[in-house]
């Protein structure tokens, strides 16, 4: 893999922050790092931040809620800050979703707008599609981007979300998905920026592939 830092005991010599912002699901993220050999160091200071290689924005919750702990906890700048700088960033589910510029959650929720696009609530079509959708769904790739190494287009990962990115610029586009009838953007990414809508976290072997490959990437867009 391109930009790959792996120690010759086949860990990373990378430290990746993972952003506490009140968000669930920081420590499944941290356990899924050791797995593979990763450093990450769940933070919540912004220069505990500003020290580490990489960035990881996980979450789980709503749109609302977090963006008012990002700001109270000051964390917004340096977010911004990292990503402009050219440092890996990658953002999970409902850190996904708040890269956008707005969403549909909690009546209207303004966000980041560090992507551009909105993010949508499913609707159901009939008694049979559940909202949220829970569980394993296909991947298509779109585009090819270094996370997406040795992963074959159409895998499953593993989802939980009722709202969808649905980004203006179709070259943000990395990967997508069905769902309600709905192809979605499951995948984001612009040069050192990537998300995902679902979870590698809890994806077994392939999510955890997918981790590896952000832990070594040098945040070029270029494919491998």
């Amino acid at each position: 893999m391109r930009g790959a830092l792996r120690t010759d005991n086949g860990g990373f010599s990378q430290v990746i922050a993972i952003v506490d912002y009140k968000a669930g699901n920081l420590t499944s993220v941290r356990l899924a790092f050791e797995s593979i050999g990763a450093s990450a160091r769940i933070l919540r200071d912004p220069e505990g931040i500003r020290a580490c290689d990489k960035v990881l924005f996980p979450g789980v919750g709503a749109a609302g809620a977090a963006m008012k702990n990002l700001r109270e906890l000051g964390l917004e700048p340096v977010l911004r800050e990292r990503i402009a700088a050219g440092v890996p960033f990658l953002g999970i589910c409902l850190g996904t979703q708040i890269l956008f510029e707005r969403s549909e959650e909690d009546g209207g929720i303004d966000c980041l707008g560090l992507l551009r696009g909105r993010v949508r609530r499913f609707v159901a079509r009939n008694h049979a599609e559940k909202i949220p959708e829970m569980g394993w769904n296909q991947v298509k790739i779109a585009r090819r981007h270094p996370l997406l190494s040795g992963i074959p287009d159409g895998s499953d990962f593993y989802f939980v979300h009722s709202f969808y990115p649905a980004p203006d610029e179709s070259a943000d586009v990395v990967g997508t998905t069905n769902y309600c009838g709905v192809e979605f953007a499951s995948m984001v990414g612009r040069g050192n920026l990537a998300a995902t809508q679902f979870h590698p976290e809890k994806s077994g072997r392939i999510g955890l592939r997918l981790l590896a490959n952000f832990a070594a990437w040098d945040g070029s867009s270029e494919a491998v």
